[in-house]
């Protein structure tokens, strides 16, 4: 395909991106006892997202891909390592509280990224965007006084630490924009691989699951990087607040999948749930508004 048709189709390319992430709750539902096995999924996510995130790095770049390790540096690692735990923290958010609440508190990642930047980088934060952050904010406050059982407010806990481990992931680029990208992610994968190992071992569990778990946790490894892939091809063509955006596909997506009656879950988002997501989905827009003006294009690769 070349540029000017990559450029024509980027912004369909990214919204299938979103669509393929949408999934994932989805997958994860279908597991069985998914809250017995969170290390044996994350040892098979992560060893499906290290290869093939080689292999795509191998037939673009050649032989010579395994330099970007060598480039890597504290950047990469710091960013590896933040969303390596992200990815844990996602499969503990969402086996303890709803598909909508972990998804919403992902959706606040822009204000958590916003807030690091602010703290880490020194990036300037104006008066619109620390109004959405409060507007966010207050959402997921909705969110947390509805999660009235102790498994529920856990999971929204580990739906925030995840987002936070996201938001370092990004801050890290953003420290150094020369970090490859998608080697940190492929760190990422390999992080989740030792620590479970690691449990695993400690605990004399089985590292294999069975062979239905073991395939959705492959598929969801594989829907993540393939929604990587293709959005790092459409994301160069694409401004961030176009960016901020359509990374709601994932999100409203991910909620309706888990909820349309004919795929077998219904699972129906409480009031609290949807007043609360309801203000995080109109900070976002609000937020997209403000950096309108930010011509960025922030390409992952």
């Amino acid at each position: 395909m070349q540029k000017n048709e990559i450029q024509r189709f980027a912004i369909p390319i990214v919204l299938f991106a979103g669509i393929l992430w949408s999934f994932g709750p989805y997958v994860v539902r279908q597991i069985d006892d998914a809250a017995s096995v969170p290390w044996q999924y994350l040892f098979t996510r992560g060893t499906v997202i290290f290869l093939i995130l080689n292999c795509y790095l191998f037939f673009t770049e050649g032989i010579q891909f395994y330099k970007n390790y060598l480039r890597i540096g504290l950047s990469g690692l710091l960013g590896g390592i933040g969303l390596g735990t992200a990815m844990i923290t996602f499969i503990w958010s969402i086996t303890n509280t709803s598909a909508a609440i972990t998804l919403l508190c992902l959706a606040a990642m822009p204000f958590i990224t916003a807030l690091l930047g602010f703290l880490f980088l020194k990036e300037q934060i104006s008066f619109g965007v620390w109004m959405s952050i409060v507007v966010a904010s207050i959402g997921v406050a909705i969110m947390a006084f509805g999660s009235v059982s102790l498994g529920s407010f856990t999971g929204l806990l580990f739906g925030l630490a995840s987002a936070v481990g996201f938001s370092i992931f990004s801050v890290t680029l953003r420290w150094k924009k020369n970090t490859p990208k998608f080697t940190t992610v492929a760190i990422a994968g390999l992080f989740c691989v030792v620590v479970s190992l690691f449990i695993l071992n400690s605990n004399n569990l089985n590292i294999i699951s069975t062979s239905k778990n073991e395939s959705l946790f492959a598929l969801h490894g594989t829907l993540v990087c393939l929604g990587l892939i293709l959005y790092s091809i459409g994301s160069k063509f694409i401004p961030a607040a176009d960016l901020t955006l359509l990374s709601l596909t994932e999100v409203v997506g991910g909620i309706f999948w888990v909820w349309l009656p004919i795929l077998g879950i219904n699972e129906i988002p409480s009031a609290n749930t949807i007043i609360g997501g309801f203000l995080i989905l109109m900070a976002i827009l609000y937020y997209s508004l403000l950096i309108k003006q930010n011509r960025r294009f922030i390409g992952l690769n």
